[in-house]
């Protein structure tokens, strides 16, 4: 199958995952990046795109309409595939309807599409009709008052995954122990309920390692138990550290109204003991206290991370009870990604 893929597609980041899970299956896919060269996701944009983003049309620096235009009119893809197509015009979409009739014009969204944060483009909210299929990895999108009452013709709920090319058990040396070791650990973004939450573990006598970028320097030297890195961790160093690292914290981002994230599945992929914020989607993923640990308050975080420092031959088996569950129930970018496909071909 020929697929166009659109996406910001950092070398370390999920979309670029996605995007290859698509060449694993063997598919010949064309690929171009909305994110611009030199700027990784912690980046701060530019004045003008902040300007730009608050007003509702987010600035198109990699002219990625035209370049779509041009890839669609010259090979008459199978499949348009635009990953957060928030630059992606809605005239752009109807002239390639126009070009090629058969092209499937597939969406995945993977923010919350009605956060604050993620509304602002008003060239996703006019476009989202134009789609065949829109997939999104937030189980409140799917709801009719959301995606469906914006026009969108077929909107398809799907978790995250992971990536095995990234996520799975690394050996590591002494070096890797030293640099990313760690007794309980959390990566990922700053947000002010997680960061009251480790803070209410350092206070109570819990040393807790924080890699991340955002405003995590805010809690700098705020308590000798919490240990602020100050910088994001990719591809094997972000492997490395969640394997290190005997209990990984599983924050949700209450902006996104998460039920689940990619490290729900990024965890328990490397081998590694998950303890996560209890939700109805967690519990269908991974069985509580089995192949994953949940808390529903900051006294039940400490309790079971007291519990599970102590425990240690019960947290390695429900490591390795999490790890088997990923790959016995498909939750691979490459899985995922066969099953959304073979939705896209069947409506073709």
């Amino acid at each position: 199958m020929q697929i166009v893929y659109v996406g910001e597609l950092y070398p370390e980041g999920n979309a670029y995952q996605r995007k290859r899970a698509l060449e694993d299956l063997g598919h010949d896919v064309t690929a171009y990046s909305t994110a611009q060269e030199g700027v990784n996701y912690y980046d701060k944009p530019s004045l003008l795109e902040r300007v730009s983003w608050k007003a509702g049309f987010p600035l198109d620096r990699k002219r990625i309409n035209e370049v779509i235009l041009a890839e669609v009119e010259h090979n008459r893809p199978d499949v348009l595939w635009i990953d957060k197509g928030n630059t992606v015009r809605p005239s752009t979409l109807r002239a390639v309807r126009r070009l090629s009739p058969k092209t499937q014009l597939v969406a995945f969204l993977p923010d919350d599409m009605f956060a604050s944060s993620h509304a602002r483009s008003y060239y996703y909210k006019w476009g989202i009709r134009d789609y065949d299929f829109v997939f999104t990895s937030n189980s409140h999108n799917w709801k009719p008052q959301e995606l469906p009452s914006l026009g969108a013709k077929r909107v398809v709920f799907i978790h995250f995954g992971y990536d095995p090319h990234v996520h799975r058990p690394v050996p590591l040396s002494s070096d890797d122990a030293q640099a990313f070791g760690a007794n309980v650990g959390f990566i990922g973004s700053y947000e002010r309920e997680r960061a009251d939450s480790m803070m209410y573990l350092a206070k109570n006598g819990v040393r807790v390692r924080v890699w991340g970028g955002g405003g995590w320097y805010r809690l700098s030297g705020h308590h000798p138990n919490l240990i602020i890195e100050n910088r994001p961790l990719y591809n094997d160093d972000y492997a490395k550290a969640i394997c290190a690292t005997r209990i990984n914290l599983g924050f949700l981002r209450k902006k996104n109204r998460d039920l689940h994230t990619l490290r729900t599945f990024e965890i328990p992929a490397c081998g590694a003991f998950m303890l996560a914020e209890r939700t109805d989607e967690h519990l269908r993923l991974f069985e509580e206290n089995k192949e994953a640990a949940y808390f529903g308050s900051d006294e039940e975080l400490l309790e079971k991370v007291s519990y599970y420092s102590e425990h240690e031959k019960e947290r390695k088996a429900i490591a390795a009870a999490g790890r088997q569950r990923c790959i016995k129930s498909g939750y691979s970018h490459r899985e995922r990604l066969e099953y959304m496909l073979s939705m896209v071909l069947d409506e073709a």
